[in-house]
Order: structure tokens, then sequence, then C-alpha cells
């Protein structure tokens, strides 16, 4: 499967879009609802995306998502509940993508690795990270 969803509850932990999943134009995986979005764009050559803006609108976040884009190596990925009981781990390979959406993580590398993280701003590892 080119897209995976874990958790427990109505809404997705984390999303995984492994490199080889394909769409023609443009698909999101993401709840609407979830600060951070994730999607898929393929345009045939010539497309033309239109010039836009994104206008100002106020937004409350109270959670921070991540998205981690495996760039080389591998890793895995554990994903936790609230309460700190494992649920699933997932292994990620060169060009896989996921969107962590809540609840804990945690990842160990299996050979040396080059992760690009995207995540909501301004971030305060003080305020917004917790060890367990």
């Amino acid at each position: 499967m080119s897209v995976e969803y874990f958790g427990r509850d109505k809404w997705p932990q984390a999303i995984v879009i492994r490199k080889d999943e394909k769409v023609d134009g443009i698909s999101f995986y993401s709840p609407t609802e979830f600060p951070q979005q994730i999607g898929l764009m393929s345009r045939r050559k010539g497309h033309v995306v239109e010039r836009h803006f994104h206008n100002i609108a106020q937004r409350t976040i109270d959670v921070t998502q991540e998205v981690l884009l495996i760039r080389n190596g591998s890793c895995i990925v554990s994903l936790y509940d609230d309460q700190g009981e494992i649920l699933a781990t997932i292994k990620l390979s060169e060009g896989d993508v996921i969107l962590l959406a809540h609840g804990g993580h945690g990842i160990e590398m299996l050979e040396d690795t080059e992760i690009l993280e995207i995540k909501q701003g301004p971030y305060s590892a003080q305020d917004d990270k917790r060890h367990f």
C-alpha cells in the first residue's frame, strides 16, 4: 500500500506516503481540520498553477505536527498513544514521507540517514516538547 494510516481513534496519528505513491492531479491525505496538510501533486509538462496569494487568516493551532521526508538512508519510527504505550513501528526508507499528527514518537536510524523536517512555527523546544 502506498498510503498508510496509523492510530486508534477517529483521526490518524500518522500518515505515511511511500515513494511509489502516484496520483494524477492533486490528492490530499490529511483531514481538512488538521493544522498541517499533506498531499501529493503530479502535473504534466505545460500545466500551470495559476499565480495566487494565500490570504491572511486567523488560525488556532494547539498541537505541533511534523512532516518528515527521508532524503536518504532508513529509520524506524515508533508511535505511542497519549499514555506512552507503543502503537506501531514503521520502517521508512529513502523517498518516504510521514506526517506525525499527534501522540508520541521516537526515531531510530538504521543507517546514516538524512531527514527533512517540516513543522509549524514559531517553535519553542521548552514549551512544545515533553520526553517520556
